[in-house]
C-alpha cells in the first residue's frame, strides 16, 4: 500500500545498514522496499542528525513516536474501543470464544460504535502494536511442532478402541 508506514525493525535495519556504508541498492534488495522509500527514512534520521549508535538504542515504541508526530487525534469512539481491547485479549484465549462474539458484546454496550468490519480493523492494529511476533529459525525437520487449537487432543487405540487424552 502507498505512503503506509513500514515496521520499526526494519526502519532500525535501514539505518544500521547504511551507516555500515552499504549502498541504498543493496539496502533495497535486502529488505524489499523501493530505494526511494530507503532514501525517505534516511533522510529523515539526517534531519534529526541521528547517529547510529542514537537509533540503535532507542526502542521500537520511541522510534515510532518519532514518526508519530504529524499523525491526527484518535476519535473519542475509538479511545472508548480501544479500552476494551485487553479485556477482548484474555477472552478469545478461551475455548469457544470468538471476536464476532465480542464484538456483540461491545456493540450491545455501544449502538453507536463501529461496525464488526471496522471493530476487526482496530483490533489486529491494536494487536500489532502489543503483541511482537517472533520469527523462528530453525532446521526442517529438526524438531516437531504442534500447534492446534480448540478442544484437547485425544488418541485412540487401535487395538481396544480406549480414549486417551493428552
Amino acid at each position: 500500500m502507498a505512503n503506509t508506514q513500514i515496521d520499526m525493525r526494519k526502519i532500525k535495519q535501514i539505518f544500521k545498514l547504511y551507516s555500515e556504508g552499504i549502498s541504498k541498492r543493496k539496502i533495497s534488495l535486502v529488505t524489499g522496499l523501493s530505494r526511494n522509500t530507503i532514501t525517505k527514512y534516511i533522510d529523515f534520521f539526517k534531519r534529526y542528525q541521528l547517529t547510529n549508535y542514537e537509533v540503535s538504542a532507542m526502542t521500537l515504541e520511541e522510534l515510532n513516536n518519532l514518526f508519530k508526530t504529524d499523525q491526527k487525534d484518535k476519535s473519542p469512539q475509538l479511545l472508548t474501543l480501544e479500552t476494551y481491547f485487553p479485556y477482548f485479549d484474555k477472552e478469545l484465549r478461551k475455548t469457544g470464544v470468538t471476536k464476532e462474539l465480542l464484538w456483540q458484546e461491545y456493540y450491545a454496550k455501544h449502538p453507536d460504535g463501529y461496525k464488526i468490519s471496522q471493530f476487526r480493523y482496530w483490533y489486529r492494529e491494536w494487536a500489532k502494536e502489543v503483541s511482537p511476533v517472533m520469527h523462528f529459525t530453525h532446521k526442517a525437520g529438526d524438531k516437531p511442532f504442534i500447534d492446534f487449537t480448540g478442544k484437547k487432543l485425544s488418541i485412540v487405540d487401535r487395538h481396544t478402541g480406549e480414549i486417551q487424552d493428552l
